[in-house]
Protein backbone atom coordinates (compact mmCIF):
# COMPACT_ATOMS: atom_id res chain seq x y z
CA UNK A 1 0.00 0.00 0.00
CA UNK A 2 1.79 3.11 -1.23
CA UNK A 3 1.29 6.23 0.86
CA UNK A 4 0.69 9.50 -0.95
CA UNK A 5 1.98 12.95 -0.09
CA UNK A 6 -0.89 14.99 1.42
CA UNK A 7 0.31 18.04 -0.50
CA UNK A 8 -0.13 16.17 -3.78
CA UNK A 9 -3.22 14.06 -3.06
CA UNK A 10 -6.28 14.20 -0.84
CA UNK A 11 -6.03 10.41 -0.45
CA UNK A 12 -3.75 8.62 2.00
CA UNK A 13 -2.94 5.70 -0.31
CA UNK A 14 -2.94 4.85 -4.00
CA UNK A 15 -5.62 2.24 -3.26
CA UNK A 16 -7.94 4.93 -1.86
CA UNK A 17 -7.27 7.13 -4.89
CA UNK A 18 -7.95 4.28 -7.32
CA UNK A 19 -11.15 3.27 -5.49
CA UNK A 20 -12.43 6.85 -5.63
CA UNK A 21 -11.51 7.15 -9.29
CA UNK A 22 -13.42 3.94 -10.07
CA UNK A 23 -16.47 5.14 -8.11
CA UNK A 24 -16.37 8.60 -9.72
CA UNK A 25 -16.11 7.22 -13.25
CA UNK A 26 -19.08 4.91 -12.57
CA UNK A 27 -21.11 7.91 -11.37
CA UNK A 28 -20.27 9.87 -14.52
CA UNK A 29 -21.13 6.91 -16.76
CA UNK A 30 -24.45 6.48 -14.95
CA UNK A 31 -25.20 10.16 -15.46
CA UNK A 32 -24.37 9.98 -19.15
CA UNK A 33 -26.67 6.96 -19.58
CA UNK A 34 -29.49 8.63 -17.66
CA UNK A 35 -32.65 9.30 -19.64
CA UNK A 36 -33.94 11.79 -17.05
CA UNK A 37 -34.87 15.34 -17.97
CA UNK A 38 -32.08 17.76 -18.83
CA UNK A 39 -32.12 20.73 -16.47
CA UNK A 40 -29.99 23.72 -17.52
CA UNK A 41 -27.26 24.76 -15.09
CA UNK A 42 -28.74 28.23 -14.56
CA UNK A 43 -32.08 26.71 -13.55
CA UNK A 44 -30.43 24.34 -11.07
CA UNK A 45 -28.41 27.19 -9.54
CA UNK A 46 -31.49 29.42 -9.28
CA UNK A 47 -33.35 26.63 -7.51
CA UNK A 48 -30.41 25.95 -5.17
CA UNK A 49 -30.14 29.64 -4.25
CA UNK A 50 -33.86 29.71 -3.48
CA UNK A 51 -33.55 26.65 -1.23
CA UNK A 52 -30.61 28.22 0.62
CA UNK A 53 -32.45 31.54 1.00
CA UNK A 54 -35.53 29.78 2.39
CA UNK A 55 -33.43 27.71 4.80
CA UNK A 56 -31.66 30.84 6.09
CA UNK A 57 -35.00 32.60 6.50
CA UNK A 58 -36.47 29.62 8.37
CA UNK A 59 -33.40 29.43 10.61
CA UNK A 60 -33.56 33.15 11.44
CA UNK A 61 -37.30 32.85 12.17
CA UNK A 62 -36.58 30.12 14.72
CA UNK A 63 -34.18 32.39 16.58
CA UNK A 64 -36.85 35.06 17.14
Amino acid sequence: MAKLDPIVSEFATTEEAEAYDKWFRAQVEEGLRSKGPFIPHDEVMRSAREIIKNAKHAKSSLGS
